[in-house]
């Protein structure tokens, strides 16, 4: 099967992208951390704030500021026991942090490049299961790093680096083939939780999704058959490092070039399974995703929406949300069967589309400017029972903060028959809101990286969604088992070449029936 194949069965025919007699052996899964073996180790402050209600002033972040970021970005943060039957001996058990993920597999990996007094400089793995960091690599690389990210930043100015990964075998276990588009999302749901966690703690961040992918993997210590770095978030208290603009002149740099500077590093880790299965088109996809220049950097603008015809709303004028994110963090599930229909009112719905939207625009090395108003990706909505607004499918405008109706009525039936799994009744939900992009996901300038870099963004947004409407005292729940072409359809998106990429209904619920305590002290 082609790559081109793939990608388009993995987002419209989900059934033909792995195959149908993949059996899960349960009972050789992995673990949902990585372990690291016989390296210097540096425990993390498990004192965390118990509120993230915002800093106004730039910050460098000493030990302790890093266990406690790390800690709400990606940490174990609470256990939780439910019956998974009307048996009473069929107890679930779950470790949850605060980013979902698919199946609650956690495919992703945090590292990060520190350099501060209390610890030596270089590279560290975050031990999510002990809450520490492991030191891979020691040294000072700033030099090292910013020539693979293309000499856009002096990292000497920054004094820290996140860097996300994914481990391919943490859900191909499970999902096979389907796990490839599960492992973008993942990574930019992480991204975004990140990005708002650091702005609590008064850190400078953005996110770098063009680097020299075998440079910095060569740098963590990564196999790239096994494992591969998705994004570089660059952490700096100082505002100016993000000002530059305009790409170095210097001559381009390969990552076989850049390797050279450094030896190899193999450190052991523990996966826990006996026998890992090959995932070759993984494999090959992320092989095609990889950037060998840094000549091969360049900006990716917004392709100018095609407008389209319906009544526009605009929505009423709301102060940007004012929350405590911990209080978000924790009160933030993913309703199934636990959604209940409650009154939206229209502030409601104004507040969580303009925090999302508005929150959206971060710094990245793929917008011309930092000041981007338009977006990759975009929202879509399905609503029902809203105060004063029709029942019926919109496009929201972040620009004009409106909504503009597509197709009047109630879609609550077709949404529910699109689903491949009857997990919750869409009966009992107001939102089902819609992350949009582009059907091509600009593979002409990116090639293959471009669906990565899509489903990381979508990703981010749906991350945004989810802390809203729990800041506004609902809850939303990402889902893929639906049927793109069936929404495509209902948002007349197809003909001007978008797509919906996943799908959030939000609303209000009921407490769910589990037991549940938070791992923190």
């Amino acid at each position: 099967m082609s790559l081109d194949a793939f990608l388009y069965n993995l987002h419209f025919d989900i059934e033909k992208a792995s195959p149908p007699d993949w059996v899960v052996d349960w009972d050789d899964a992995p673990l949902k951390y990585k372990l690291y073996r016989d390296l210097p180790v540096f425990p993390l402050s498990l004192e965390v704030p118990l509120k993230l209600e915002g800093c106004n002033v730039p910050s460098k972040l000493d030990l302790n500021g890093v266990g406690h970021f790390l800690w709400y970005a990606y940490g174990l943060t609470q256990i939780s026991q439910a019956l998974g039957s009307l048996e009473p001996k069929d107890l679930m058990q779950s470790f949850r942090r605060f980013p979902p993920s698919g199946g609650a597999l956690y495919p992703s990996e945090l590292y990060v490049y520190l350099k501060m007094d209390e610890l030596p400089a270089g590279i560290y793995h975050y031990d999510v299961a002990h809450h520490r960091l492991v030191l891979l690599r020691e040294g000072n690389f700033d030099s090292y790093l910013t020539k693979a990210l293309g000499e856009t930043f002096d990292m000497s100015a920054s004094f820290g680096t996140v860097f996300v990964s994914t481990m391919f075998w943490k859900n191909f276990y499970k999902y096979n083939n389907f796990s490839y588009r599960l492992q973008g999302l993942d990574a930019g749901v992480l991204m975004g939780q990140l990005l708002e966690v650091a702005k609590r703690f008064g850190i400078e961040a953005g996110v770098c999704f063009q680097f020299l992918d075998r440079a910095i993997n060569h740098l963590l210590g990564l196999s790239d058959e096994e494992e591969s770095t998705y994004a570089v978030i660059p952490l700096s208290a100082d505002l100016a490092f993000w000002e530059t603009d305009e790409r170095n002149s210097n001559e381009p740099v390969t990552s076989t070039e850049l390797c050279r500077e450094l030896t190899c590093i193999q450190p052991e880790h523990y996966v826990r399974s006996q026998r890992i299965r090959e995932f070759p088109i993984l494999t090959k996809l992320n092989e095609a995703s990889m950037i060998e220049s840094t000549q091969s950097f360049r900006p990716i603008n917004p392709k100018d929406g095609a407008g389209c015809e319906g009544k526009v709303i605009a929505l009423p004028i709301v102060k940007r949300l004012s929350y405590d994110l911990a209080s978000a963090c924790r009160n933030r599930f993913s309703p199934e069967m636990d959604f209940v229909l409650g009154k939206v009112s229209q502030r409601q719905l104004a507040a969580l589309l303009q925090e999302a939207s508005a929150a959206f625009s971060y710094r990245n090395d793929l917008d011309e400017t930092n000041e981007n108003n338009e977006h990759r990706v975009s929202l879509y909505v399905c609503l029902y029972n809203v105060e004063d607004i029709q029942d019926g499918a919109y496009h929201y405008d972040g620009t004009t903060h409106s909504l503009r109706q597509i197709h009047p009525g109630d879609h609550r039936l077709p949404l529910q028959y699109g689903m491949s799994v009857d997990i919750m009744n869409f009966q009992q939900v107001p939102i089902c809101i819609h992350v949009v992009g582009d059907q091509d996901y600009s593979k002409m300038q990116l090639g293959y990286r471009g669906y990565r870099i899509q489903q990381m963004e979508a990703g981010m947004l749906v991350q945004r969604l989810l802390i809203a409407s729990s800041a506004l005292g609902m809850n939303g729940h990402p889902l893929l088992g639906f049927s793109v072409k069936m929404c495509d359809e209902l948002y007349k998106i197809g003909s001007q070449g978008k797509t919906s990429l996943i799908q959030i209904p939000i609303g209000h619920y009921r407490n769910r029936p589990w037991l549940k305590g938070s791992m923190h002290s």
